[in-house]
């Protein structure tokens, strides 16, 4: 069993002396992880929070804010200060904030100074996410309002900012939670087993960057293994014919390949097929790529990415069974559900190692994939599965989806997730719907999907309400393990789906010390580490007997930590303790025999 080098008790120490530096009395935590004691108002996420569209120039916003609770969107506060300190971009609700309160309605305030070096330059400010609805102010001018809690915006602040000198920022946040339609996970208001505290307002990075008037807006970077290249779209802003782009891909500072083309269109760059490396969980090699944006021979704007060359299918075998290949091979995927919380932070992680860490210890208990279930994550989560090798099952945050108005808001963040995360290529599968949740439209979803991203697979149901359509057919069963089988009253789906478990397990056990409250839960509890072992053990050689017997091609178990109430993590909820011994959990998962 591993356990920490620091004491709970003494980061929760460290925690409120930082907080404390930001807010009127610190936040009193009941669970905090080690990396909490990282975090102060001079060191919030201060790494680049955009890992596959790099500018050299930028300025955090992270740190301390101030803020206001419930305060009338129409009285916008220019020029007041608010009376709360939050410590931005930790939610209100968490430790962290230093506020550890729940608001439907959140106004945000801080000031800033624009670099020197920027002057003559447009200057666009980010939002990484913001949940809800976010209306934003500067200087006392509106910039405009973004709906949608998972997705990253931007405002160009040139015209709105004042001479040289502080600029004030006010943002507006209303987010419902479970009261509202939109969608937002498993975020509610009255706690409840597999139900969980919300996170209001700003909880990714916000920031700042210098940019020319004609400028990279996004880049679009799709690998085909097939024909030994990147399809590569650059698309501008302020952009013209005038505008050409050159890419260079490099392994490392050898270059591989370049290529040149228009704005807004497709640029093949042939990878040489002596140069080819494939991405995979056992190799995960990334390219370089350097984008430029050229105008008379003169670079006008430049950004440096990666990608990795992978493809993601299905194929029959022999018999008839549909497998999941990755770069042509039969992969068996084993992963856990991965829900994304954290003790002290909620939604957000208290620091970006928190967040390798996370997917460090995936690998080192032996998963080869992992389910993100309804939560989309910070850009720097999938870039540490890119680079560490980590395939990744991303689910659709859910919502109640009663209204025709939900159900287009519903279909506009999945549309945002999809183009924010698709040049991961660590993400194989997108999956919709999550037992019935808010289901709707089932069959023209899974069209939708595969039509926004025809080089990944589409799970459009994961559990109970299958309608014979997209690449898998998934159901949950607890503890389990169980195979699908499919219903021969149905008509054949076309092309044939393969069989997946989308979630089974939910061993629980408490860890005394490491407990987010007295009371706990588990799907089926056990009564120590000696117990889970055996049980866990047992279960996944169940899980290969499934996949020999009835062509199971995949599997998840809930899950890798525990979340609040809920125990049935691998780890406990503040990543203090591996529960059960990593090499046995790591055999099981490979489908060796103890």
């Amino acid at each position: 069993m591993m356990t920490v080098l620091v004491r709970c008790s003494a980061v929760l120490l460290v925690l409120m002396i930082a907080v404390a530096s930001v807010a009127a009395g610190p936040a009193e935590g009941t669970l905090v992880t080690r990396w909490a004691a990282q975090v102060s108002a001079e060191n919030v996420l201060p790494e680049y929070p955009r890992p596959q569209m790099v500018r050299v120039a930028w300025l955090n916003l992270n740190g301390a804010w101030q803020a206001e609770l419930n305060r009338a969107a129409e009285s916008v506060p220019a020029g007041v200060e608010l009376p709360e300190k939050v410590l931005v971009p930790f939610p209100i609700e968490s430790t962290l904030s230093g506020v550890k309160k729940h608001a439907e309605r959140v106004w945000y305030r801080r000031t800033f100074e624009v670099p020197d070096a920027w002057k003559g330059q447009h200057v666009l400010l980010h939002f990484g996410a913001v949940d809800w609805e976010a209306t934003v102010y500067l200087n006392g001018k509106k910039l405009g309002t973004h709906r949608g809690g998972y997705d990253g915006f931007s405002f160009d602040i040139t015209d709105a900012m004042r001479s040289p000198g502080p600029q004030e920022l006010l943002v507006h946040v209303y987010d419902p939670t479970d009261v509202g339609d939109q969608p937002r996970g498993k975020q509610v208001l009255k706690l409840r087993r597999t139900r969980y505290t919300p996170t209001t307002g700003i909880w990714q990075t916000v920031w700042l960057e210098p940019v020319p008037a004609a400028h990279i807006d996004r880049l679009v970077l799709v690998p085909d293994v097939s024909q030994s290249c990147l399809r590569l779209t650059v698309e501008g802003a302020g952009a013209s014919t005038e505008e050409k782009v050159e890419a260079v891909v490099r392994n490392g500072k050898e270059e591989v390949a370049r290529a040149k083309g228009a704005v807004g269109k497709e640029i093949v760059v042939a990878i040489p097929k002596d140069r080819q490396k494939l991405w995979s969980p056992d190799s995960p090699f990334l390219y370089d790529v350097d984008v430029k944006l050229v105008r008379d021979g003169r670079t006008v704007d430049s950004v440096s990415s990666y990608f990795g060359l992978r493809k993601i299918d299905m194929a029959k075998d022999s018999q008839g069974v549909v497998w999941l290949r990755l770069n042509g091979e039969r992969v068996f995927q084993v992963g856990p559900l991965d829900q994304g919380f954290w003790p002290d932070g909620l939604y957000t992680a208290p620091t970006d190692e928190a967040l390798r860490y996370d997917i460090e210890v995936t690998k080192q208990l032996g998963f080869n994939m992992t389910r993100k279930h309804v939560k989309v994550e910070p850009a720097r989560w999938y870039y540490w599965c890119d680079k560490l090798g980590l395939l990744v099952w991303q689910d659709m945050p859910n919502g109640n989806n009663t209204t025709p108005a939900s159900h287009e808001q519903f279909e506009t963040e999945l549309r945002r997730m999809i183009g924010g995360l698709q040049n991961h290529p660590s993400i194989i599968m997108w999956v919709v719907f999550n037992e019935g949740w808010g289901q709707h439209d089932t069959a023209r979803y899974a069209k939708l999907v595969k039509s926004l991203d025809p080089s990944r697979l589409v799970d459009s149901v994961s559990g109970w309400k299958d309608e014979n359509v997209g690449d898998v057919l998934d159901i949950h069963k607890y503890p389990g393990p169980d195979a699908p089988v499919r219903d021969p009253s149905a008509p054949a789906a076309t092309p044939p789906r393969a069989v997946v478990l989308g979630e089974f397990g939910g061993l629980g056990l408490s860890v005394a010390g490491h407990q987010w409250a007295d009371k706990h839960w588990g799907y089926r509890e056990m009564s120590g580490p000696e117990e889970l072992l055996k049980r866990y053990v047992a279960l996944l050689g169940e899980v290969y007997h499934l996949k020999k017997s009835r062509g199971l091609a995949a599997a998840v178990y809930t899950q890798i930590t525990d979340v609040e109430t809920e125990c049935n993590g691998l780890l406990t909820y503040d990543r203090a303790v591996i529960k059960v011994d990593p090499k046995i959990i790591a055999a099981a998962n490979r489908g060796e025999s103890p």
